[in-house]
């Protein structure tokens, strides 16, 4: 057998409901297929996501961090690191709408 490495990857398109935990840190949890991640971040990489929200109209977020320590009816999710990006239409779905 040999180690590896599990790292999961949670994507996003709207701005979670946060709280404001100690130094400013952002905590927030995510429902992925039923399954509630907690995941707490930096202001800094809380930024890039308020940062999108306001700058894109469609915007993608991918959280990717360790799994971390379960607790009652959630996971915890370790090391998180945020990337967002901008969404744009697709060039079909633009033509569909210029027709109409």
């Amino acid at each position: 057998m040999i180690p590896g490495k599990l790292e999961i990857t949670i994507k996003i398109n709207q701005l979670p409901q946060a709280k404001t935990v100690e130094n400013g840190w952002q905590q927030f949890d995510i429902d992925c297929d039923r399954r509630i991640i907690s995941v707490t971040v930096k202001p800094k990489v809380w930024k890039k996501l308020t940062d999108a929200q306001a700058s894109y109209p469609q915007w993608v977020g991918a959280i990717a961090g360790k799994l971390g320590q379960e607790t009652e009816n959630r996971f915890v999710l370790e090391e998180p690191n945020i990337q967002v990006f901008e969404r744009k239409p697709k060039p079909e779905a633009i033509a569909t709408a210029g027709a109409a």
